[in-house]
């Protein structure tokens, strides 16, 4: 497939991209600063840079012609939480997004998500309460713009074929490894790899097990 990635620049998009080409897709970059990215993926052949912000209409329409599917590791950087802007400004973009996704007609959308977007799936777990408690507390900016990425996306999204891929504690790691359920099912932890979420990502767009779904992803 040909696949938008969009958050390419940080340390989990860049997994996804490589992701992505390792399972033989082509891949549209559309970041606002593409030379953070490798030489070697900014020249190779299979791989397509736009450069803009995410609230360019025209822009984010140009890279998004002729695409399969959206894959996006969008989200509230760790390190600037507490400082992450007021005004929902992810949540405003996926609204974009979603706006051009059905104008040129690309059904297939996972994008990033956390637990503090809930899903009613979820049972109770005490680990998952402490963390989220905890971003709503010390980053709550960005707590309200990923809960309102969440609500962006199942409800303007009705039409789309969309997965949220809640992901907990991200670490480093290059343990590819995963389980899929829901917060409190004894199944999911509170950790998994960068990696993993690239690399369940890339398979939920070729298996569609999860649409219209948010899933929670964890190490086993």
């Amino acid at each position: 497939m040909r696949v938008l990635i969009l958050g390419a620049t940080g340390a989990a998009g860049v997994l996804l991209i490589q992701e992505a080409l390792d399972a033989s897709h082509t891949v549209v970059v559309y970041a606002r600063s593409p030379e953070k990215l490798s030489e070697e993926i900014r020249d190779d052949p299979r791989v397509t840079i736009s450069k803009g912000e995410l609230d360019d209409e025209s822009a984010l329409s140009a890279a998004m012609q002729n695409v399969d599917a959206i894959l996006s590791a969008l989200g509230p950087s760790v390190s600037r939480g507490p400082l992450h802007p007021s005004g929902e400004p992810l949540a405003h973009a996926y609204s974009l997004v979603i706006k051009l996704m059905k104008i040129h007609g690309v059904k297939r959308l996972l994008a990033l998500g956390t637990p503090s977007i809930t899903d009613t799936h979820d049972k109770f777990s005490l680990k998952m309460s402490v963390i989220v408690a905890g971003v709503r507390t010390l980053a709550h900016t960005a707590w309200k713009d990923v809960v309102a990425i969440g609500e962006t996306i199942r409800k303007e999204g009705d039409a789309l074929d969309w997965t949220i891929v809640r992901v907990p504690i991200l670490s480093d790691s290059s343990d590819k490894k995963f389980v899929v359920g829901y917060v409190g099912n004894g199944k999911t932890g509170v950790w998994l790899t960068r990696a993993g979420f690239a690399a369940f990502t890339v398979q939920e767009l070729a298996r569609n097990e999860w649409v219209k779904a948010a899933p929670l992803i964890t190490l086993p």
